[in-house]
């Protein structure tokens, strides 16, 4: 992609916002064309640029999840950095990549992931990835962080729906990352940790179509993000019809009545990522895509499924043992006190509200100034600079008066901490209409 570029840096909580103006070129480059791609996914191409927001992503990457990445779950990226990472087998092919997925917990194994991978690739869409999700998480308000709307599609998600598959594989902006358990990994219970359930075939038909490689990892600790938590399938259904994926029952979803915003809460699990080895199914069957059968697909599916889940359980005998790390985790809380309002659970509904305002609120007053003029530069700047002495510093004091600014641009965040009250607020905001 082709773009004119304009860095635009605004503090929020102490932390800098970053701002990149792009006029990006998004039209299809015509010469990529082959015999699989037809005018219905040509005409599906919105789904690139309807709701994602490129410095959306870069600036919630570097501002809000990387001090959670840091301090908090304290992440570590094992095969995915420098020349390791994987490279593309097709250069007009996007990679899968495909893990197992935490149980009875909100996606922060996902959120950690996807922005680890981003910014340690220096933002480079090529080498980052970008989500197929449930559209359950899209359209149910409740299951954007904070309520947030289209928080998912905006930071880069994508509705996990065959014509959406079909559209990313011929347009190579970033891989992809699925999670082949769909909703019953994401619903099983705390007796089921690292035990894969059973695999959609989706991304293999995908692979097998394309001749694109599936790149497996194992998620570690992030079975302990909500643990002790079970799975009752009968109220998983009953949840389902209002757009909940699954209801945890443990020691945390009795909190939430009293503290509506642990909904979204995670315990400080290490958070470790180890790349498998390199799968290539076209390469474990020898007829044609057209002539594969069901059974051909349950015999794929079932021995890749047999290795995934030999590698996960390698990784956790190896990676495992200390979930949380205890040690390590409050000697990184010590170390870094004076950042605790960054990474705190506490905040996080904060943080999140209020970039998501600044955010937009300097891309408003910026629009209004939209031509390349020395004059609506300088306006332009102006802007920024007012946007930049907005915040104190990033002492305790400063964060103070950041924490309490905060809270008087977004009052309506303190519902998440009321008792009772707040709980029937938050659900009534989560399933009312966007």
């Amino acid at each position: 992609m082709n773009a004119t570029k304009e860095n635009i840096h605004i503090k929020s909580n102490g932390k800098q916002i970053n701002i990149e103006e792009n006029n990006i070129d998004t039209q299809i480059n015509k010469e990529e064309k082959d015999d699989l791609l037809t005018a219905e996914i040509e005409a599906n191409t919105k789904i690139f640029h309807e709701y994602f927001d490129i410095n959306f992503a870069k600036s919630l990457s570097k501002n809000l999840v990387t001090p959670l990445e840091k301090y908090y779950f304290r992440a570590e990226f094992i095969g995915f950095i420098g020349d390791e990472f994987p490279e593309r087998n097709d250069e007009k092919r996007p990679l899968i990549f495909a893990s197992n997925h935490s149980g009875m917990a909100f996606p922060w194994d996902a959120i950690i992931f996807a922005s680890g991978l981003l910014r340690r690739n220096g933002f480079n869409l090529k080498k980052a990835v970008r989500g197929l999700s449930s559209p359950m998480l899209s359209k149910s308000k409740l299951m954007n962080p904070f309520l947030l709307p289209n928080f998912w599609r905006r930071a880069g998600g994508i509705d996990a729906t065959t014509l959406n598959f079909d559209t990313v594989m011929h347009y190579g902006e970033a891989n992809i990352l699925i999670y082949p358990e769909g909703i019953d990994g994401i619903g099983k219970g705390f007796d089921k940790r690292y035990q894969l359930q059973k695999m959609s075939t989706s991304s293999l038909r995908m692979s097998l179509k394309y001749k694109t490689d599936i790149i497996p990892f194992a998620t570690i600790n992030a079975e302990y993000i909500n643990p002790f938590s079970y799975s009752i399938d009968t109220l998983n259904l009953l949840v389902r019809r209002l757009g909940i994926p699954f209801l945890p029952v443990g020691i945390t979803t009795l909190l939430v009545a009293l503290q509506p915003w642990m909904f979204y809460f995670a315990f400080p699990a290490k958070l470790i990522y180890v790349r498998g080895a390199r799968i290539k199914p076209y390469e474990m069957i020898e007829k044609p895509f057209d002539d594969i059968t069901y059974d051909d697909l349950d015999y794929l599916r079932n021995k890749i499924h047999h290795k995934m889940q030999a590698e996960l359980d390698w990784a956790v005998r190896e990676y495992g043992q200390e979930p949380f790390a205890w040690n390590e985790f409050f000697e990184t809380v010590y170390q870094n006190i004076d950042k605790i309002f960054l990474f705190s659970p506490l905040s996080w509904a904060f943080l999140f509200t209020e970039h998501d305002r600044r955010y937009y609120e300097l891309k408003r007053k910026l629009a209004e100034y939209p031509e390349q003029t020395i004059e609506h530069q300088t306006k332009r700047r102006k802007m920024i600079i007012e946007a930049q002495e907005e915040v104190e510093d990033d002492s305790i004091w400063g964060m103070i008066a950041t924490a309490t600014s905060t809270l008087i641009q977004n009052p309506q965040v303190l519902l998440l901490y009321v008792p009772i009250i707040g709980l029937g607020s938050t659900l009534w905001q989560g399933f009312s209409n966007e």
